[in-house]
């Protein structure tokens, strides 16, 4: 019994001091928020101009909170770009697959058909200028985000779009038929100076970007190519899984990256056996651009020297994890949780990758139009 009562009040003792850091904490916090509306109410008392809404303020409060984290990645996204932000990273979404855009504020609004999706099927040629859709003028006051709204809709559903050709005077009705559109991230080609090498250029690593890539291997390789040029120069990164299937389809199975999490934990993310083209001499094509996911397969090939890598700069060095948690009002956060490392543990995060050739660009060859990196990659495998 004495036991038992001994045990019982150190307990209760514990948890007192636990509730009490707990209130304390409550109280310093409540009294922070408190200084914050008291500011506001100075501002709502005094300001000369429009006040934002409530809505705008705390987005304000989260941004601004998170700056004092001196993380670049650790973000709040707003509603419409975080639905902007899902779309892209799926490869797919419910619209007429056409790229819209405006050269001039205020001038015509242009566009462009994706290969392969609904709106070049239905007639929509490049640089035709939009005029109406749906009988809705598009008007110069009007942004491309709210025009895209305009035409998106439910798969199934029919669109009008209004446009002028390029090359006529008169405007032309077209029903467009919305479906599944994908946005392909991957551009292959057989080089006409070399005909033995392939090119693929990799823009983004979305959903669908393994299955691209081993599509255009297959493709390249069935028309008699025996080498391969790979293009991530710019490639801003996306999704791990897709970095880890696109790796799969040059290397045999082992090491990928390194991930160490916050709590010291480290992850290792493989390739398998299944690989298109082990054996097929590749290159790569790295600028200050190539960030994210694009550094991850970049430094995997490098590591386990498979490629080599041609760029005329350092990679960006973007070498960390954000998780993404979606809020109630359709908004995000994405948190910095972990680094990511190459196979031989060198750290991509803030330091980037090294060229194996580095080129230098000159601006006689910008001048003239000469891809002075793809020339020197061509060298490479000849």
């Amino acid at each position: 019994m004495l036991i038992l009562l001994a045990i019982s009040a150190f307990a209760a003792g514990y948890f007192v001091n636990d509730l009490l850091a707990l209130r304390e904490q409550s109280a310093h916090a409540q009294e922070n928020m408190n200084i914050f509306w008291e500011a506001w109410g100075l501002v709502d008392d005094h300001f000369i101009g429009e006040l934002p809404t409530e809505n705008l303020r705390t987005y304000g409060a989260i941004r601004g909170s998170f700056d004092t984290l001196g993380d670049p990645y650790t973000v709040f996204v707003e509603p419409v770009a975080r639905d902007v932000e899902k779309e892209r990273l799926q490869g797919s979404f419910g619209g007429i697959g056409a790229y819209i855009s405006r050269p001039e504020e205020g001038g015509d609004v242009l566009l462009e058909p994706i290969p392969g999706n609904p709106a070049e099927a239905a007639g929509i040629l490049s640089g035709d200028v939009l005029l109406m859709v749906d009988g809705t003028a598009v008007t110069a006051e009007m942004t491309v985000n709210e025009i895209v709204d305009l035409i998106k809709g439910e798969k199934g559903t029919e669109v009008i779009l209004t446009v002028r050709h390029s090359d006529a005077i008169d405007s032309v009705d077209i029903a467009i038929e919305r479906a599944d559109i994908l946005i392909p991230s991957v551009l292959a080609r057989v080089l006409e100076e070399d005909p033995s090498i392939g090119y693929i250029q990799l823009s983004r690593f979305s959903g669908e970007s393994g299955t691209e890539v081993a599509d255009a291997l297959v493709d390249l390789l069935d028309q008699g190519v025996t080498k391969i040029i790979l293009d991530m120069r710019s490639n801003p990164g996306g999704l791990l899984e897709a970095a880890v299937d696109v790796s799969d389809q040059f290397l045999d199975a082992g090491s990928v990256l390194f991930q160490q999490s916050s709590n010291g934990d480290e992850r290792e993310f493989k390739t398998t056996n299944k690989t298109l083209a082990a054996d097929v001499p590749l290159v790569v094509l790295v600028n200050g651009g190539t960030a994210s996911a694009a550094e991850i397969v970049a430094g995997a090939l490098q590591d386990r020297e498979r490629a080599v890598l041609i760029g005329n700069e350092k990679t960006f060095g973007k070498g960390s994890v954000q998780l993404v948690f979606d809020l109630s009002d359709g908004s995000s956060v994405h948190v910095t949780s972990a680094r990511w490392f190459t196979p031989d543990h060198n750290q991509i995060d803030g330091q980037g990758l090294e060229p194996d050739i580095l080129v230098e660009i000159t601006q006689e060859a910008v001048d003239n139009g000469i891809d002075e990196l793809l020339q020197t990659a061509v060298e490479q495998l000849q």
